[in-house]
C-alpha cells in the first residue's frame, strides 16, 4: 500500500512541475516600425496577431519565449524593439539575435 501512495505521490508531482512547462501564456511584442495592415504570424509555436507597433500571443507555449520565436517573427513583420511574456523578456543580446534576421522593407503605417 504504502508503494502505491508514493507512486501517486509522484505521478501528482510530476504532473503539477509538468504542468507549469506547458502552461500556455501571454507574450507581448514592440515592434520598432508600426505595420500598415494587421497580421496574424505564427512563430515558436505561438500565433502573434500583429497591429500597428504590436504583436500579441495571448496562448502561447513557454517554448515560444525564446530568440528563435522572436527571429521568427522578425523575418515577417520587421524588427523588434521588445518581446517578453509574464515571467521573462529577452535581453538586449538576445534582441539583436532576433533583429538579425529582421524583414527588410517591411510595409509601415504613416507616422
Amino acid at each position: 500500500m504504502k508503494l502505491q501512495s508514493l507512486a501517486a505521490a509522484a505521478a501528482l508531482t510530476t504532473c503539477l512541475f509538468a504542468g507549469s512547462a506547458f502552461a500556455d501564456g501571454r507574450i507581448a511584442v514592440a515592434l520598432e516600425n508600426p505595420l500598415a495592415v494587421k497580421t496574424k504570424v505564427v512563430a515558436g509555436g505561438a500565433v502573434f496577431v500583429c497591429e500597428g507597433a504590436e504583436c500579441v500571443s495571448t496562448a502561447a507555449p513557454s517554448r515560444a519565449l525564446t530568440a528563435v520565436s522572436c527571429k521568427a517573427l522578425a523575418k515577417e513583420v520587421g524588427r523588434v524593439a521588445a518581446f517578453g511574456g509574464e515571467t521573462k523578456s529577452l535581453d538586449a543580446d538576445d534582441l539583436t539575435r532576433c533583429n538579425a534576421s529582421a524583414k527588410a522593407g517591411v510595409q509601415t503605417a504613416e507616422k
